[in-house]
């Protein structure tokens, strides 16, 4: 072989080979990349319940000094605020509700990007890109919302 057929051999099987690790990427289902978004989104929010929790008062000189939400009062949104992220990590890690969840939180993500931390967007973009693809996309095959949609669903569910 000539040196520059050589080269091209080279080229040819290094791009055959970024081919099929690529087409091996794109095989990987959703459900396997479900799985540890709504493990990583539930845990946000878990800890910052337990944050919360830990000192009640403190959270609450938090709301009434601080974070200053419009429509508001800082008790009730507290309350609203703790609710929150002790319920939906855990409908997050069974996978049930996860659509009307992921919309709750991201909801709640919004507020706090626009109300009380405007400079985290950096973070607060993370938890939206991942709270997106639960929402279009669903939990996944490994959820309760798979197992109900099956059950009460006549026809095959590919994607919940």
């Amino acid at each position: 072989m000539m040196p520059e057929s050589q080269s091209a051999h080279r080229r040819s099987k290094l791009t055959d080979r970024i081919l099929r690790i690529v087409a091996w990427l794109e095989r990987v289902p959703h459900t396997v990349l479900a799985l540890p978004l709504r493990l990583a989104v539930a845990t946000v929010f878990w800890n910052s319940a337990m944050t919360k929790l830990a000192d009640w008062n403190a959270a609450l000189e938090l709301f009434r000094e601080d974070y200053r939400l419009p429509l508001l009062a800082p008790e009730v949104a507290a309350y609203l605020a703790v609710s929150i992220e002790l319920t939906a990590p855990v409908l997050l890690v069974l996978g049930l509700a996860t659509r009307p969840v992921a919309m709750l939180l991201l909801g709640m993500t919004t507020v706090i990007e626009v109300f009380v931390y405007p400079q985290a967007w950096p973070t607060h973009i993370q938890w939206a890109a991942m709270l997106l693809v639960l929402l279009c996309r669903g939990a996944g095959n490994w959820s309760l919302d798979y197992l109900l949609y099956r059950r009460f669903n006549s026809r095959p569910a590919s994607r919940v």
